[in-house]
């Protein structure tokens, strides 16, 4: 089976038959860029299904994780609304093929890179019924709080990590 992330540069994912332990890349990536753009959208549709809304990809900061040369993981960062001075590690997401081989942590260091140039003092995020999400974040660094005004379910769990 071969998944096509849009009409890219970039080659196909080849999801079956993959073997052996695979390079990855991380490279930051314009968001404002249609086809950047698409890419992006695509792995969000092949990550969350229908489970969220794709985002605005021209706000904020976003990264690719490529093998070899294709596309197989994806982050983002905006400016939080909730927390003062600080990154909001908007969204994640993971071929599942690739899932197990530390790229959400290699894409977690990577944005709390740029948030520490932009002169952020603090990363935060939330998660809802997702284990190992909530287990890279505690891997990552990332304490669980309670912000002043909770922003999403009941059940969710907030995190925060200072990068100062």
């Amino acid at each position: 089976m071969v998944i096509v992330l849009a009409a890219s540069r970039w080659r196909p994912v080849a999801e079956a038959g993959y073997e052996g332990s695979a390079m990855y890349r991380i490279r930051e990536v314009d968001g404002h860029d249609d086809e950047i753009a698409d890419t992006l959208a695509d792995l969000h549709r092949l990550t969350f299904f229908d489970g969220a809304s794709i985002p605005k990809f021209e706000q904020g900061y976003w990264w690719l994780a490529f093998c070899k040369t294709s596309p197989v993981a994806f982050a983002g960062i905006v400016a939080s609304t909730y927390a003062h001075n600080a990154g909001y590690f908007c969204r994640v997401g993971v071929l599942k093929r690739h899932c197990g081989r530390g790229l959400q942590l290699r894409l977690m260091r990577a944005l709390e890179s740029r948030a520490r140039q932009i002169g952020w003092d603090a990363v935060v995020s939330d998660t809802t019924d997702n284990l190992a999400s909530a287990n890279n974040f505690i891997r990552a660094g990332y304490r669980l709080y309670q912000p002043p005004c909770p922003w999403a379910w009941p059940n969710t769990l907030y995190w925060r990590k200072s990068i100062r």
